[in-house]
This record gives structure tokens, sequence and C-alpha cells, in this order.
């Protein structure tokens, strides 16, 4: 009896947690949505569509084509270092590696409410003896990786180009929530032992066998940050980081050859920082306004007037896309993809491998 009614409990718990992912996902999705007309509407209010239209059949086709080109790239060296980062837990081949991050973007760009973000972590488990919590621990990672790579670009960008206040009260926004990110990495690793016994501690407060599922998780999302211990592997994973956000720059860059602006370097870099930071905030799935508006601010700065940078901006996002929906496509049938597995098992915090074996032993 008591058993069974510890089993009620922690269903009790597992299904509580779901409905409210559920109302949350459901809230996010309706705001994102709104804010997304809303952005799309300030992107293309006044716009002359007949001066847009004339921009874009002025397009280069060659500078497009190599703007593609390094969306691919970029792709390519996310999974690489994603498998740098996993090598301590298991080495993964390359091939599953592109397969898996290929369907995982597409999940980020097509769910809502940022559950997309699961799907890497929730596919690569399927594939490996890693567990999907230990998997969420090195996206955490690699998501500080890239933090530490924008901010030292933004710092830069901010240092040769007078930019407008609210960017760089963002700017210092992004560097406190980076360095809180990386203090609680740090100290979840080198300092495990306190930090373990201080979330045993909350967790005594649960019932018994509901505190060790939560348990079990929180050990493999630990584990998911060994990487940071290998200072040799850790430099080289900075050193992909930066690469990564230069492909980046690379390839608005030759967008921005491509529409003939003329501008400067330093003009792709500000853009990438402002895109970054749009899309950042939750919206409609696909990005759908927040990329426009902020391609259209970052151009902006540069004198570029809006319907040109609405041209930019479509082309830009058409890009982006595209890679993702056709490697997304490509790979799925191979990673099956399930939004209420991956919904439970969050909401029942599943962090051990399950043993096939176990029912057979009786």
């Amino acid at each position: 009896m008591p058993r069974q009614r510890t089993r009620e409990v922690v269903d009790f718990f597992a299904t509580k947690t779901r409905a409210r992912l559920g109302i949350l996902m459901n809230k996010k999705l309706i705001f994102g949505i709104v804010l997304g007309i809303v952005l799309i509407y300030f992107s293309v209010r006044g716009i002359n569509f007949h001066e847009t239209i004339a921009h874009l059949k002025k397009i280069h086709l060659g500078y497009a084509a190599l703007s593609l080109f390094f969306v691919v790239l970029m792709q390519a060296l996310r999974s690489y270092r994603w498998g740098i980062i996993l090598q301590p837990l298991e080495k993964i081949s390359q091939f599953t590696l592109f397969a898996v991050t290929s369907v995982g973007f597409l999940a980020i760009a097509a769910i809502p409410a940022r559950i997309g973000e699961l799907a890497r972590p929730y596919l690569i488990a399927k594939k490996s003896s890693i567990t999907m919590s230990s998997a969420l621990g090195t996206v955490i990672v690699e998501r500080v990786l890239d933090s530490l790579a924008v901010l030292t670009i933004t710092i830069a960008v901010l240092i040769l180009q007078d930019l407008p206040s609210w960017m760089i009260k963002s700017g210092i926004l992004f560097f406190m929530v980076t360095m809180l990110m990386i203090t609680c990495i740090i100290g979840l690793v080198w300092r495990r032992e306190t930090a373990v016994k201080i979330i045993d501690r909350i967790l005594r407060l649960l019932p018994g066998k509901l505190s060790q599922k939560v348990n079990n998780v929180i050990h493999h999302f630990i584990d998911g940050f060994q990487v940071i211990t290998d200072v040799k592997r850790l430099l080289y994973l900075l050193f992909l980081s930066a690469v990564v956000w230069l492909v980046d720059v690379a390839a608005i860059y030759t967008l921005l050859l491509a529409f003939g602006f003329g501008l400067p370097v330093l003009a792709a870099f500000v853009v990438m920082v402002i895109l970054i930071a749009g899309i950042a905030i939750p919206t409609a799935p696909g990005f759908i306004g927040n990329w426009h508006y902020a391609c259209i601010l970052g151009l902006s700065l540069f004198g570029i007037a809006k319907p040109e940078g609405f041209s930019f901006a479509l082309v830009y996002h058409f890009l982006s896309m595209i890679v993702l929906i056709v490697l997304g496509v490509i790979f799925l049938p191979f990673n099956k993809l399930s939004i209420s597995d991956m919904t439970k098992q969050m909401g029942q915090g599943q962090g051990e491998k399950p043993d096939p074996l176990k029912g057979a032993r009786g």
C-alpha cells in the first residue's frame, strides 16, 4: 500500500507538471503570435512594396549562393561542436550529430514556446546511452559558449560603432546573464558535492520516490557539464564557437554584397548581434516578425532605407529557413520526433535510460 500511494503521488505530480507545461506552451504561443503580428506590422508599415520588389530583382545570385553556403556550413559546424561537448559522455558519429542537429533546429523554428529546444537532447538520448537530462546539460554548455562568443563580438561592436543606448543596456544585461550562467555551471561542476547537498535538502520536501527521480535527473544534468573540466577541450570549443559566429557574419556580409549596399564588415556584425537578440524573444513559428524587424533595425543604423532593409530581411530569412526545412525534412524520417513524448519525459523527469532487461529479470 505505501508503494502504491507513493506511485500515485508521483503520477499526480507528473500529470500536474505536464498540464502546467501545456498551459504555459499555449500562453507563449498566443503571446508569440500576437507579438509576431505586431512586429510584422512595424516591419512593413510605410513600405513601398514596388521598391522592395525592385530591390529583390537586382540581387546578385552569386553572392546569394555564397551566403547560402555559409548558412549550411554554420549548421555543420554546430553539429561538430556539439559532438565535442558530448565526447566525455559518449562519442557520436558525425552523421548522427548532423542529422539530429538538423531535425533539432527545424523543431526550434517550427515548434512554438521554445519547446523545440528539447528536440536534440530527446533525439540523441534515443540514439545513444546518453540520458536526455545529460544531453540537455550539454545544450546548456553550448548556449553558454555561444553567449561568450557573441558577448565578445558585442563588446567589440560597442567599441567600434556608436550605437543606441537601448543596445548598450541590452549588452550589459546580456553580460550579467551570461556571467550568472557561467557561475552556476562552474559551481555545479567544481563544487558538485556541496551543490548536491543543498539540492538534496530542498528535495526532501518532496515524496520519497519523486525526490529520487528528480535527484537522478539533476545528477545526469550536471554530467552534461563535464566538458568544462578539460581545459584543452574547452579552449578548442571556445575557438569553434568563435568560428561558428564568424561564419554567420560571413553569411550576412555576402548577402549585403548581393544587395550592393556597399557597407563595411562591421555592419554584418551589428546586424548579427541585433538579430540574435531579436530571435531570442519567443514569437510565431519560424521567427516571423522578429527576424525581419531586427534586420531592418540593424541596417537602419547604417543608413539603409526600410524597403531595402525589408528586402534583405526577406531573403536572409528565406535562405536560413530553407536550409532548416530541407535538412530537417531529409533527416526527419530517421529521427522520429514526438512532442507529447518530449514533454512527457520532461514532466516526469526521466533521467535514467530504460533497462530493457528489467522486465525479464522479474
